[in-house]
């Protein structure tokens, strides 16, 4: 459990953006979360977005798992992947994968 508070404690200070003890950066549509420091780590790539009221939402979202080995080629790098139809669902899905991978438990 010190492993978790620490990798928080260690985003904090450096002013990320942490979601359940991992850090999450997103550039454009796309959405890492995860630190290339461990194993592995989850890609989102919003696909599909639509204007509602003053903001735009994410209608389709691409999750990825993906290993952070740098000598393997990009696809595959990929170790599961989904679609799901909001940026939500998408975190919900990505959390507990990526919980699982680091755990050992794919």
């Amino acid at each position: 459990m010190a492993g978790k508070a620490e990798k928080a404690e260690k985003a904090e200070k450096t002013d990320d953006l942490v979601y359940k003890g991992h850090p999450l950066r997103r550039k454009d549509d796309l959405i890492y979360y995860g630190s290339m420091a461990d194993k592995y780590i989850i890609m989102m790539q919003v696909l599909e977005k639509e204007p509602k009221d003053d903001m735009t939402l994410a209608t389709r979202v691409s999750v990825q798992l993906q290993l952070t080995d740098p000598d393997l080629r990009s696809r595959d790098r990929v170790a599961k992947k989904t679609e799901k139809d909001s940026l939500y669902a998408a975190m919900d899905v990505a959390a507990v994968w990526l919980e699982r991978a680091l755990a050992g438990k794919l």
